[in-house]
C-alpha cells in the first residue's frame, strides 16, 4: 500500500501547520514556502483538509489558517481519511462496491475487515504532535 502524493503532501503540510501550534494563524502561501511543495497543491489539500474539520480558515485582518483542534487531537489516521476517504485495503471491505469477481466464493473477505481496522488502528495511534517533530521520536517493537 502507498499514500498518494496529495494525501503524503496533506500530512506534511498539517505536520507544518502544527508547527504554528499557539502562535498565530499561517497563509497557505506561507506552508507552501515552509514545507516547499507548490501554492496550488497546498492550497487544494488545505481545502480537503478545512472540508474536514483538520483545518479552520479565518477570514480578514490576521486571517489565515490554523488547526480545528489541537495537534494530539489529530492523527494520522484522520488525515490520510481526509484525503483518500475510508481506509480500506481491499474495495470488497465496501458493501456498495462489487468489483471483484471472486466476491462470491471468497475465503479471505470476511477478514478484511480485521486488517483494515488494525491498519486504521496503527495510523490512528500516530498524532500530529508526534509527526511535527523535528527529531522523529523512535520506539524499539
Amino acid at each position: 500500500m502507498r499514500l498518494s502524493n496529495l494525501a503524503d503532501y496533506a500530512v506534511v503540510t498539517m505536520a507544518a501547520a502544527a508547527q504554528h501550534c499557539g502562535g498565530g494563524r499561517v497563509s497557505a502561501s506561507e506552508l507552501a514556502a515552509e514545507t516547499g511543495l507548490p501554492g496550488p497543491t497546498v492550497q487544494k489539500v488545505v481545502s480537503k483538509l478545512t472540508a474536514a474539520s483538520l483545518l479552520r480558515s479565518v477570514r480578514g485582518a490576521g486571517g489565515g489558517l490554523q488547526l480545528a483542534r489541537p495537534a494530539a487531537a489529530i492523527t494520522l489516521a484522520d488525515i490520510v481519511e481526509a484525503i483518500e476517504g475510508p481506509i480500506a485495503l481491499t474495495a470488497c471491505v465496501d458493501s456498495n462496491a462489487h468489483e471483484c469477481g471472486l466476491e462470491q466464493n471468497c475465503a479471505v473477505r470476511p477478514h478484511w475487515p480485521i486488517v483494515n481496522q488494525a491498519l486504521r488502528g496503527a495510523l490512528a495511534d500516530i498524532p500530529l504532535t508526534r509527526l511535527a517533530q523535528t527529531t522523529p521520536h523512535q520506539e524499539l517493537v
